[in-house]
């Protein structure tokens, strides 16, 4: 938390003023205790309040003073702003080793319905985009709104062939760059460099389970992605224990490893500016995708919160007064 007018935080000097005011007022009024003659009678006409609760009303005041001297300070927060447009790039490895069923039912099957959660979670306004990639790469969706037709396109994925992971997140790039030049209306001349965007916030998500067997280098496509602004949250799919089975030509089951490269996943998010996550299981892939929902959704950005730290110091007020109303005892 920052403020505004942080010279105004000298304020604050005036709590332990206040509590040391408290203090020598007690302390007096325990003198006069003292003196009264008849200390029986007193006793009995003043219900003591027990313990900690004495002292409550005036930790709350002395917490409302605080708070107020806080507001008048000006503090600023970070805090989540829905976005109201930005593209979404799914990138996802449909190569022959996404038919292993360490994920329950198959790690294809698993990435295609969180894929569709995740859809869930977006506002309607932000574009989306399938791309992906087995011995080379395709883009089955272009970034749009319409979120019945990335569902279609998911209920055709087939998993077969090898993992050019570089082609598919230069596939996911070009559509980014493609849909920025059909949306730019800018004066000729004012066009950005090039490797650069200046379209609607836009991140990909990359989904793998292997290492790269094909096509171009991906930690390439990742420095891309940086230059463009545009994130890369890999997801690594699958355990290190997981196999793919296959028939043999003899009739019986061929059993081949198929780790995902959780290195170089992680490697191209921390090149792009993204994150990487696992996903060893089903129920962890879909809490990634619901993680990134929340993620992708939302901007941080610093609003100032007098308000709250007022709305505050007159709530703890309020307690306080009452609390100390009903602890004061009138003689009669």
């Amino acid at each position: 938390m920052t403020f505004t007018t942080p010279v105004l935080l000298v304020g604050l000097l005036l709590v332990p003023l206040v509590v040391l005011a408290l203090v020598l007022a007690r302390r007096r009024r325990a003198r006069y205790a003292v003196r009264f003659p008849a200390l029986d009678v007193l006793a009995g006409v003043v219900a003591r309040t027990p313990g900690w609760r004495r002292h409550l009303p005036a930790a709350l005041f002395l917490l409302a003073l605080t708070a107020l001297l806080l507001g008048m300070a000006r503090p600023m927060a970070r805090v989540p702003v829905p976005r109201e447009q930005a593209t979404v790039l799914l990138v996802i490895d449909v190569s022959g080793s996404m038919n292993a069923d360490d994920v329950d039912p198959t790690r294809l099957d698993a990435a295609r319905a969180a894929a569709g959660r995740f859809l869930d979670k977006l506002p309607e306004r932000f574009r989306v985009g399938l791309v992906t990639f087995s011995s080379d790469a395709q883009t089955l969706v272009q970034p749009t709104t319409d979120r019945e037709e990335v569902r279609l396109a998911l209920e055709t994925l087939r998993a077969n062939g090898g993992t050019a992971m570089g082609d598919g997140l230069a596939r996911a790039l070009d559509s980014i760059e493609a849909q920025d030049q059909a949306g730019r209306a800018a004066p000729p001349g004012t066009t950005p460099p090039p490797g650069t965007r200046d379209g609607p916030p836009a991140v990909t998500l990359l989904l793998s389970d292997g290492a790269n067997s094909a096509g171009g280098d991906p930690l390439v496509q990742a420095q891309r992605a940086r230059n463009l602004g545009v994130p890369v949250y890999t997801i690594a799919l699958g355990t290190r224990e997981g196999v793919l089975r296959t028939p043999d030509p003899f009739g019986g089951t061929r059993s081949r490893p198929v780790p995902p490269d959780e290195e170089t996943l992680a490697r191209i998010a921390e090149t792009s500016g993204g994150r990487s996550f696992l996903a060893p299981t089903s129920r962890n892939l879909a809490a990634v995708y619901d993680s990134l929902g929340s993620r992708i959704g939302y901007r941080i950005e610093q609003h100032e919160v007098t308000v709250a730290f007022a709305a505050a110091a007159l709530v703890l007020l309020a307690v306080a007064g009452l609390l100390w109303t009903r602890s004061t005892v009138r003689l009669p």
